[in-house]
């Protein structure tokens, strides 16, 4: 059987990652490259003050004229709602897009109506067609591939673009941060602005059109990007960000309520961190959330190996989350069994857009030509 090592500073292992390495003490390439990049992505201190200011300013003095400064997607998890409050108390006037998939927890609901009622911010809320988007989800997991919320976070992206657009918007805010996020492990994901990809599993395993969905390729995006001016930022890392706080100010502000851990909010996604990636890819998450919170310094590898003793998920909770699921997507016990049973798939397994194949390439020419000619080819 496999020896299963585990990282001597964080608590990430190579039981379902082929790409972990460690040194010759005992530290892994995941919290080493972490605190490397930690220097120069997180700034809880006065230069990440400076850096929000300024950042602040820019975003203000471009909004002059115009109804919104900027725009944030939310999710009614912690990172976008805290984003949300402090926009709000930073005196930014806000557009915010969230996309319904109809798996929103009744606390995610509640929090995201409590945060529209206390900041006052411009709310929209996006359901895709149902049928068709229940269609194309299904078909995800007769695919077999990790990301199945892949369809989600691509038509989250058409949205933003299409606002921003309408609304002359320069600025996109993320709740992406460093503090809680630092660590990702490799492998088992793909980019959600694969178009081809995704049309090709729908192609497969859907039964139904997609036409009345919103998708955006990359070459969209790259496009969009260069000529709408839509500069992306995560404040967040201009913050000493802090997940306890955070949900503590969040209740103070709104009544803001816990939902139980990351990417809880909604229950689909609970689902496939909670049980699709453990069953189908031997992947458990919360090493990846964990050992971000050991690196940010909010907690210490005892404490994150005490939390990972507990289990997974609360089964009457998961058989529930697994029913709605099996209702909304119109999967017989049978047929969900024999999901889950499957081999599984990588999403390379399906068509891949030609940009994803060619871009590795045009990075090691870019490295090649920064190496030869002194950086110039950023």
């Amino acid at each position: 059987m496999k020896e299963i090592i585990r990282c001597k500073r964080c608590i990430m292992d190579n039981s379902s990652d082929n790409t972990i390495t460690f040194d010759e003490n005992g530290f892994c390439n995941y919290c080493t490259i972490a605190l490397k990049n930690k220097k120069e992505r997180y700034y809880p201190n006065e230069e990440g003050a400076k850096k929000l200011n300024d950042l602040f300013d820019k975003i203000k003095e471009n909004g002059v004229g115009k109804k919104y400064d900027c725009l944030m997607g939310v999710s009614g998890g912690l990172d976008s709602s805290y984003l949300l409050y402090l926009g709000y108390k930073w005196g930014l006037r806000i557009i915010a897009v969230h996309v319904d998939d109809g798996f929103d927890t009744e606390i995610s609901k509640n929090n995201i109506q409590k945060l529209y009622n206390a900041t006052k911010c411009d709310l929209i809320i996006i359901k895709p067609d149902s049928e068709q988007f229940n269609d194309l989800t299904k078909a995800y997991m007769k695919a077999g591939v990790p990301n199945l919320a892949l369809p989600q976070d691509n038509v989250l992206f058409a949205e933003i673009y299409k606002y921003a657009k309408e609304n002359d918007i320069n600025y996109f805010l993320s709740g992406d941060n460093f503090a809680l996020e630092c660590i990702l492990q490799m492998g088992n994901t793909h980019p959600n602005s694969d178009l081809t990809n995704i049309k090709d599993i729908h192609k497969k395993f859907g039964l139904k059109p997609i036409n009345k969905l919103n998708f955006i390729s990359q070459v969209q995006l790259d496009i969009k990007r260069n000529f709408t001016k839509l500069n992306f930022f995560t404040p967040l890392n201009y913050i000493d960000y802090n997940r306890d706080s955070a949900f503590k100010e969040l209740s103070d502000f709104c009544g803001f309520d816990y939902y139980g851990s990351k990417h809880l909010e909604n229950i689909f996604t609970a689902f496939v961190q909670l049980y699709w990636f453990p069953k189908k890819f031997g992947v458990d998450k919360r090493t990846s959330h964990l050992s971000s919170m050991i690196i940010s310094d909010q907690m210490s590898r005892e404490q994150a190996l005490e939390i990972y003793k507990q289990p997974l998920y609360d089964e009457i909770m998961m058989s529930d989350y697994i029913k709605i699921i099996k209702n909304k997507l119109n999967i017989l016990d049978e047929e969900f069994d024999a999901i889950m049973n499957a081999p599984s798939h990588q999403h390379t397994d399906y068509k891949v857009s030609s940009y994803f194949k060619i871009k590795p390439v045009f990075g090691k020419l870019k490295k090649l030509a920064n190496k030869l000619f002194g950086g110039r080819y950023i």
